[in-house]
């Protein structure tokens, strides 16, 4: 009985071990999405190497994070459009050159107030059952707490930094902005132009920034790319709401059409 005891004993030490042991980094409690569901997808790219995610607003026209360039300094920019397999061929896949990148002029590295990108491709993209861009909301207005909306992305799957191939994906429960607020969360630093969502052990990551929180088939919010442990549920995360961003972006994209 005493041996039945501490062989017990020495496999709950050992499930406690292996459960701490499990990355908090990642996107958790999501799973691999359905090849092309989600045909508005980018990977914003660095010299070959996935940085961050994107979504198609236009067919020229890719949203992301501002953060995401902060540190490119020389590197090639391109946008990967129709993956769902990061390595793998596939006929819907395309890179793009970048013509143009315009981060939100108020955008600053020491802060994710307006952590918004725009990447002009260097051409109109080719549309397809695998390559759609996503209706953005316009009505500025916040989303009702509990919504469940969908994040997607090539973010981070592991803590050692280890980043999946194939496209990843989660639903997650809208959390209202006072609650967010509350000093044991975010502490007052959560502006009328973001929002959250739960963020317990289910949660976006480093790569998945600049990627579209979609609530009912439409972008409500950008992933921001603020420093935070993932899937901690004392730091829920924060996405800039894009309705509040409706004139700046109408305002880039008819800009360019003009020049």
């Amino acid at each position: 009985m005493a041996n039945l005891s501490v062989h017990l004993a020495a496999l709950i030490l050992l499930g406690a071990a292996l459960c701490a042991a499990q990355p908090r980094g990642r996107i958790l409690g999501g799973r691999e999405a359905t090849s092309h569901q989600r045909p508005y997808m980018a990977s914003v790219q660095v010299n070959g190497k996935h940085v961050c995610g994107g979504f198609l607003v236009a067919e020229q026209w890719v949203l992301s994070a501002a953060h995401c360039l902060e540190d490119v300094a020389d590197g090639k920019v391109h946008v990967l459009l129709g993956a769902h397999s990061l390595s793998q061929r596939e006929p819907s896949k395309r890179l793009y050159d970048i013509l143009r990148a315009v981060p939100h002029p108020d955008s600053r590295r020491d802060t994710i107030d307006h952590d918004l990108l725009l990447l002009q491709l260097s051409e109109k993209a080719v549309l397809g059952p695998a390559v759609q861009p996503l209706p953005w909301q316009r009505e500025d207005r916040d989303v009702a707490a509990g919504t469940l909306c969908d994040v997607a992305g090539w973010g981070v799957v592991s803590h050692t930094g280890r980043q999946p191939d194939r496209l990843q994906y989660l639903t997650l429960p809208v959390l209202d902005r006072a609650t967010c607020n509350l000093r044991r969360y975010h502490d007052g630093t959560v502006t009328e132009r973001m929002m959250c969502a739960e963020s317990n052990r289910r949660d976006s990551c480093k790569g998945d920034s600049g990627g579209p929180l979609v609530c009912g088939g439409v972008a409500e919010g950008v992933v921001t790319s603020g420093s935070r442990v993932c899937g901690n549920p004392k730091k829920p995360g924060i996405y800039t709401r894009v309705a509040s961003y409706a004139a700046w972006i109408d305002g880039v994209m008819a800009g360019a059409e003009a020049a």
